[in-house]
């Protein structure tokens, strides 16, 4: 009976899997992108994998690491969108939505961040017209708070 009460529960490895590692990449990548990474944009990539992933908050700091890791070591963004476009058409839409939320974070978008938010879309195969949708969705978000 104290044997198991004393065992610290082991957090299964699926739980920072390779896509999820990823996607956290590729959006540390947006944040990073105007040149300024700052803790709301760290608190939205946070609660983005809690939820679009369901991992477990005990591991989100884990996951954000190695995506940071991931993130300094690339060079390009196809690593990061070529194991995401795999996923269904809903799936990657969130993934821009939240690449949106990101940029917005600071209130407005510049060149820099567009235009990688327009070639992720192209990565992941999404039109100009449902990326435009959800840039509106997010600045109209924004603009409301």
């Amino acid at each position: 009976m104290f044997k198991n009460f004393f065992k610290k529960e082991k957090v299964k490895d699926e739980d920072i899997n390779s896509q999820n590692i990823l996607i956290a990449a590729l959006l540390i990548h947006a944040a990073k992108i105007d040149g300024n990474y700052t803790n709301t944009e760290k608190q939205i990539i946070k609660k983005t994998m809690i939820n679009l992933n369901k991992t477990p908050p005990a591991r989100v700091d884990d996951l954000l690491m190695k995506a940071e890791k991931k993130e300094q070591e690339s060079n390009q963004i196809l690593e990061f969108t070529k194991e995401i476009k795999k996923n269904p058409m809903e799936f990657r839409l969130n993934i821009i939505e939240m690449l949106w939320k990101i940029v917005y974070s600071d209130g407005s978008s510049d060149s820099y961040e567009s235009n990688l938010i327009r070639r992720v879309c192209g990565l992941l195969y999404i039109s100009d017209k449902d990326n435009g949708i959800i840039k509106l969705k997010v600045k109209n978000l924004v603009n409301k708070i």
